[in-house]
């Protein structure tokens, strides 16, 4: 079953930990093993790896994570889960072929290694430009990766090639805020950004936060819906218009984008990276204000990428020392559930509740957004149809909050007229048209 090669590879492997009395063997003993195994080389010379490095990085980074254990009795050293792993998936995987008297060779087991996607074993033979599919490909057909041919090109995918090079250039040429976050002073210039009516309160309360020498970090904490996005876009619009003391007269406010921070993280610690970068180009700008919407994601945030920290324990350090400023918005539920729970990140903000507003200061809300729509959607707004879209969704809608819900009831109103003939749309929408949307 197990070829003689192999059986010594896994015997040499056990006798080396027990020798460093490590207390696991894990997938990256196993590699280092391998290296020494006749058919596991080959495959990885043909695949243009640089044993010597890879053994100089195997070696290095056993020594440096993997426990020992204290004393002088001899070491029974337990093979990991992932071990484990590795050596059945390559014997199911010799047995699936059909040909029982097939043997498993280190070549298999090294194949069977990239399944261990989050192991440093897989993260150094990507360092050495080694894919399994470079791997599959010697072992199978005997095509070395300096014989495999380049993949051919349409005249048509060139210049989409040469494109997508370049941006991908321009990707890495651009700093980390550009990257992975939004100026929403920029947007608010753009005209990208709707207006802030009402919630003095509130907006006062962040600047008063904000003004202070440490622990200037206001988190806003409401129900989905009300309006705790638009607090930071409005601040930022207050900014762009002088209307802020002027301690923040010349300060940026950037909205943390955690997609793209999550995007395309497929290594340990790429996520950390990142957002060190991001925290790093905002500590850079003393007027910089980090907006982090859905804060709450941020705990935990990282696993994607097998990180080992979560982004909160990141941001704590620059949060407490007032090196940088943060917004945060989360729900109620969320905040008693998850931050909350995290003492050490939620008192280095100063909560400021952001609640439903009723329906006359969502009436006020609609008046002050009634013209961006009325651009949008090419008509009019009566003042009862207002009026009506606030008591309405109040009244009948009941799994969001207001002012949302009723902003939606305008814009899906304006949104019917649109698509109408223009022998019958209404040039003005009234109560009734806002009547049959919420109906």
């Amino acid at each position: 079953m197990i070829a003689q090669e192999l059986e010594v590879s896994l015997h040499m492997a056990f006798v080396e930990a027990r020798q460093q009395r490590h207390e696991f063997i894990t997938v990256e003993h196993l590699l280092l093993a391998l290296l020494d195994n006749p058919s596991a080389a080959e495959v990885l010379r043909a695949c243009s790896a640089n044993i010597d490095d890879l053994r100089k990085s195997l070696s290095n980074f056993i020594k440096d994570n993997t426990p020992q254990v204290a004393g002088t009795d001899e070491v029974d050293t337990q093979p990991t889960l992932g071990f484990q792993r590795v050596i059945q998936r390559a014997i199911m995987h010799v047995q699936s072929t059909g040909n029982g008297k097939k043997e498993v060779t280190g070549a298999n087991v090294l194949v069977a290694i990239f399944g261990e996607k989050d192991s440093h074993a897989v993260y150094y033979l990507h360092q050495q430009g080694v894919t399994r599919l470079d791997v599959v490909n010697f072992i199978a057909h005997g095509i070395k990766k300096s014989d495999a041919p380049e993949p051919t090109k349409s005249p048509e995918a060139a210049p989409q090639e040469q494109e997508e090079g370049g941006g991908s250039e321009k990707n890495e040429k651009a700093s980390p805020l550009e990257q992975f976050t939004q100026n929403l002073n920029q947007m608010a210039k753009d005209g990208k950004i709707d207006p802030l009516i009402g919630r003095e309160y509130e907006v006062e309360r962040v600047i008063q936060i904000l003004c202070r020498r440490r622990k200037n970090n206001p988190l806003l904490v409401g129900e989905a819906g009300v309006g705790k996005t638009a607090i930071a876009e409005g601040l930022a619009w207050r900014i762009t218009q002088s209307d802020v003391p002027e301690i923040l007269a010349e300060s940026q406010v950037y909205s943390l984008d955690m997609g793209a921070l999550l995007a395309g993280t497929k290594y340990r610690g790429d996520f950390e990276q990142r957002l060190k970068g991001v925290l790093k180009a905002l500590k850079d700008r003393p007027n910089a204000i980090l907006f982090i919407d859905e804060i709450h994601t941020l705990i935990g945030a990282g696993a994607a990428s097998g990180g080992t920290l979560d982004a909160s324990n990141l941001l704590k350090p620059a949060l407490s020392s007032g090196a940088m400023k943060c917004i945060g918005a989360t729900t109620f539920t969320e905040y008693r559930g998850i931050f909350e729970k995290d003492a050490a990140l939620s008192r280095r903000f100063q909560k400021v509740d952001v609640v439903e507003p009723s329906i006359e200061q969502t009436v006020d809300i609609l008046k002050g957004l009634k013209s961006r729509f009325e651009e949008h959607h090419n008509v009019k707004y009566a003042l009862a149809a207002l009026q009506a879209a606030a008591e309405l969704s109040s009244k009948y809608i009941n799994d969001r909050h207001l002012p949302d819900k009723a902003i939606d009831v305008i814009d899906e109103a304006g949104a019917a007229q649109r698509i109408l003939p223009a022998s019958k749309r209404k040039k003005t929408i009234s109560k009734g048209e806002i009547e049959d949307i919420v109906a």
